[in-house]
């Protein structure tokens, strides 16, 4: 099982103060023989005849030295996730947590249009120092 993130505490919390339920910590899957970990899956009921949203979190610190080079490996990481995903528990939504400060500060306008619109990475900004979810950008 890999390590986890920096900041996988503060999104676990910030998660359960927002209503959300940890279901898997980490949210295992098989690629073949190769086990694949996303750090969180959660559910949230809305209401008995709506059913429950599920979604599946990637927590990612963003602390090395290079913005860009972290974003690359976390987009890859982040689509491959998805597609397996997609095959293993398709109504789960995934989610790339980043840090507040991070996602303001170091992502520049550029790098966010590429992650949230070309790309669609649905983005979970939380706040490491409130511990709580600041949006979800979908």
């Amino acid at each position: 099982m890999p390590a986890r993130d920096f900041y996988h505490d503060k999104v676990r919390n910030a998660l359960v103060k927002d209503g959300w339920t940890i279901m898997h910590d980490p949210f295992s899957m098989k690629l073949g023989s190769a086990d694949l970990y996303i750090d969180l899956g959660a559910e949230k009921i809305i209401a008995a005849e709506k059913g429950n949203d599920k979604i599946a979190v990637e927590i990612k610190s963003f602390l090395g030295k290079s913005i860009i080079a972290e974003t690359q490996d976390a987009i890859g990481q982040f689509i491959m996730y998805q597609e397996v995903l997609a095959d293993y528990e398709s109504e789960r939504i995934l989610y790339l947590a980043i840090e507040e400060e991070v996602f303001t500060n170091d992502f520049s306008d550029a790098l966010k249009n590429l992650v949230l619109e070309r790309l669609a990475i649905k983005v979970l900004v939380f706040s490491a120092l409130r511990g709580e979810i600041v949006k979800w950008l979908t």
